[in-house]
């Protein structure tokens, strides 16, 4: 049997890689803009600095797009330079989108190659909604740890997201991450009793021992920028291994617009546009999977309706979610130094109680290191010398939480079809729930009580609540149903509406809980990949 796969992110690799563990061919489709090689792989952050013709172009931009300027009424940070590949898109890609800040990535690997390596699995609550539960989601869990090296610990967090196998030794931590932590550990009963609050160690996949051909976490500095060494797993990695196996071929420069179906509504053909200019190709497939993204296999259903019928349909259900980063300062640190050869994302994670277990808040604690101080800097109530002299003192006190919220399928929000200039294109509508702002401020209450019993404070009016769609988490738009209905899948991917498509990114998840997903995508594409090799024959 030979598989047609759609896209090479996080869910698209670990499809593809499960299908040719089981023997069968793979052929995947993608656009696959290309990261740029690294530049002097061996040296830290400080190396870089000194031995670089010009620092300010790699760390900044030659045009200084990784500067967030002040009064930028989104975001605090811009995407460091080197990678802007990621956000590429082709020659008139458009959108429209209202209450909604989407990205899209057309790159190899997709978005997950700018992940912070946070993994997090779904527990049973989580999947309540799901046609499954969480025992069907282990050995996919585990089996992706052992592909991408997953480190962690058995700590107070595991009530959160479930222990799997596979884990590796945690990575170090930092000076401030680990104060926190014996903070935290010091005053246990009163965080669970007052606060409803646990901490603990996250689990990221990056490697604190080597795997294959790469090598350990070396504590260079480099994680914002990419990592050289490639501890921090990105998916371009695991295509990189598919792209090794004889049965697998990948076609890269090609945008998949639409498919066409038979009689039967089965899948016969995809129409793909070469990126460089040519005409459209017709590639014929036997089974197709859907793995570009909720945003963009949308897309291309869409688009698929469209050409065989003229009609603009309408998938409501889109969920994200939202964000909030909160800065703080550990008054106990201020005027001590950080330390910038350390793993530069977040080792400690949190989780606040809430009375329905599917609602639970999740964020993690990042401790500043060689993160760039310009937002901050420009928000700090004073003239620039004065504020530069507060934040080169303050700098190894500083940190900044990024809570997560739960979400859910609501009618409101959909994915359609837009005219733009005589071109159809994807169109995105969301509102968010009437009770958003009353739960964002109880979380808010109660993190800054935790905060401030680990001697931390929150300066005012420094919250930031993100735009709907700046997580990337994005999901619900052909939910997984028990029961069959248009427009959904069954339990294992396979759309109701046409028979050989199946979707295994986050297009088919029926709830989204307050969790990076990207873990969750890559260990659900393993489980449909091997049901649907199972029952294709």
């Amino acid at each position: 049997m030979r598989v047609t796969v759609v896209g090479s992110g996080a869910s698209g690799v670990h499809f593809a890689r499960t299908v040719l563990d089981l023997g069968h061919e793979v052929t995947m489709v993608d656009v696959g803009h290309e990261r740029p090689d690294s530049v002097l792989p061996d040296a830290d952050f400080a190396g870089l600095r000194d031995q670089l013709a010009d620092p300010v172009d790699y760390f900044l931009g030659a045009s200084f797009q990784g500067v967030v300027s002040p009064g930028h009424p989104r975001e605090y940070y811009g995407f460091p330079p080197g990678r802007d590949y990621v956000f590429r898109t082709p020659p008139g890609f458009g959108f429209h989108a209202s209450g909604f800040a989407p990205l899209f990535s057309f790159a190899r690997g997709g978005l997950a190659e700018v992940w912070t390596g946070g993994c997090y699995p779904f527990s049973d609550d989580d999947l309540r909604d799901f046609p499954f539960d969480h025992a069907a989601l282990a050995p996919h869990y585990a089996r992706v740890a052992r592909r991408i090296g997953v480190t962690g610990v058995e700590d107070d967090l595991a009530r959160f997201v479930p222990l799997h196998d596979g884990l590796l030794p945690p990575l170090d931590l930092d000076p401030h991450s680990a104060e926190l932590l014996a903070g935290y550990e010091r005053q246990r009963r009163y965080f669970h009793e007052r606060l409803g609050c646990y901490l603990g160690r996250t689990r990221v996949a990056t490697l604190s021992q080597p795997l294959g051909d790469r090598r350990a976490c070396t504590y260079l500095g480099r994680c914002l920028w990419g990592c050289p060494r490639e501890a921090l797993y990105t998916p371009s990695m695991t295509l990189r291994d598919c792209q090794a196996h004889p049965a697998f071929t990948y076609l890269p420069g090609l945008e998949v617009r639409h498919f066409r179906v038979d009689g039967e509504r089965r899948v016969r053909s995809v129409v793909a546009v070469p990126v460089r200019g040519g005409a459209p190709i017709d590639l014929p497939v036997e089974q197709l999977v859907l793995t570009a993204g909720t945003l963009q296999s949308a897309a291309i259903v869409l688009r698929s309706v469209h050409a065989a019928t003229g009609q603009v349909v309408r998938l409501s259900g889109l969920m994200d979610n939202r964000q909030v980063l909160v800065p703080f300062v550990n008054l106990r640190r201020v005027g001590r130094r950080y330390r910038a050869d350390r793993y530069q994302y977040h080792l400690i994670g949190l989780g606040l109680l809430a009375d329905d277990p599917r609602t639970h808040i999740h964020g993690q604690l990042t401790t500043l290191k060689t993160a760039l101080m310009h937002p901050i800097i420009q928000q700090l109530p004073f003239d620039l010398r004065t504020s530069l002299t507060i934040s080169r003192a303050a700098h190894g006190a500083l940190g900044v939480v990024n809570l997560n919220f739960h979400d859910t399928r609501r009618e409101e929000n959909m994915v359609t079809l837009a005219d733009e200039r005589g071109e159809l294109c994807v169109a995105v509508r969301y509102s968010p729930p009437a009770d958003e702002a009353l739960r964002l401020a109880g979380a808010m209450r109660r993190l800054r009580a935790a905060l401030w019993r680990l001697g931390c404070i929150v300066p005012p009016g420094m919250a930031h609540v993100r735009p709907m769609g700046a997580s990337v988490h994005y999901a619900g738009t052909f939910p997984m149903t028990g029961e069959a209905r248009p427009w959904t899948t069954d339990a294992d991917g396979r759309s109701r509406d046409f028979p050989n498509l199946w979707f295994a990114d986050g297009s088919s998840f029926p709830f989204l809980p307050a969790k990076n997903l990207t873990f969750t995508l890559m260990a659900n594409a393993a489980r449909v990949a091997t049901a649907a090799v199972t029952s294709s024959g």
